[in-house]
């Protein structure tokens, strides 16, 4: 398949997948290896950190009224050093401390992430141990709580189980919203908070592979026509991924998406162990 189709493909399961409590890692070292892709660029950790670049720019699209409110307040509480009863700066600082966690996981792991979890039986495994994670959140969390009730030491916790998004197969925005969901949270909420939250990490790993690339430490060519093609679907599949999601979950459960990742496991397990026979 051409590398302009599958970069394609690459961005809208990127975008789709990356809130989607699913896990877009996962998916993307699954759908290559599903369908026999084998171009280094298009399977490197490079291309999908990219990826997220675009789903990036959806999140800060979709949040721009959020994020121009909350900068201005979380500077206001520098200067003042008070929240001065302003959820926005409460919020703005909430988030900041839930991305302590992820950013040092992400440092200390970067390694271990891109050389040995980006393996598809890793992933099968990680995408029902998921789903069990979620499946338990929705049955004992009480989602009586909104976004404005969250304490700092909850904040840090939801941000310390995004950390686990290193493994692919696990999800962010998946992990984080079962975790919310423990917290009493209710889901939609949940899902809020997780998007907010994976701003400055998703920032902070495109901004350190983007030096990477630019500095030509990367390992891969970098293939520009195939990288803008899957950035713009990314955005735009993301963007849609949002709205939906979060539309979704205020009437819904994510009982849907546990199943979803239970049949996506078995089929991965299938189709990867049934050459080996």
């Amino acid at each position: 398949m051409d590398t302009i189709l599958q970069a394609l493909v690459m961005g809208i399961v990127q975008g789709l997948t990356e809130f989607l409590p699913v896990s877009s890692s996962g998916h993307l070292v699954i759908v290559p290896s599903l369908l026999g892709w084998e171009d280094p660029f298009i399977t490197s950790l490079e291309f999908s950190v990219m990826l997220h670049i675009g789903t990036l720019i959806a999140l800060l699209v979709y949040f721009r009224r959020d994020w121009l409110r909350l900068v201005p307040a979380g500077l206001a509480t520098i200067r003042d050093r008070s929240f001065a009863g302003d959820p926005d700066r409460r919020l703005a600082w909430l988030i900041a401390a839930a991305t302590v966690p992820a950013l040092v996981a992400g440092f200390l792991l970067s390694d271990l992430a891109e050389n040995q979890f980006r393996q598809v039986g890793l992933v099968a495994l990680m995408l029902v141990v998921g789903a069990a994670i979620l499946w338990l959140a929705e049955r004992s969390g009480r989602r009586d709580r909104t976004i404005d009730g969250m304490s700092v030491p909850v904040a840090v916790a939801i941000g310390g189980a995004q950390a686990l998004a290193l493994v692919p197969g696990i999800s962010r925005s998946g992990i984080s919203i079962a975790a919310g969901l423990f917290a009493g949270l209710e889901r939609e909420a949940a899902a809020r908070f997780s998007f907010l939250m994976a701003t400055p990490v998703t920032a902070a790993a495109g901004a350190y592979e983007g030096l990477t690339l630019l500095r030509g430490e990367s390992d891969v060519v970098v293939q520009g026509g195939p990288l803008l093609v899957g950035m713009v679907a990314s955005l735009v599949a993301g963007f849609v991924a949002i709205a939906l999601l979060l539309r979704f979950l205020r009437t819904r459960s994510t009982d849907i998406f546990v199943a979803y990742r239970i049949l996506l496991a078995l089929t991965v397990v299938v189709v990867w162990l049934g050459p080996q026979r």
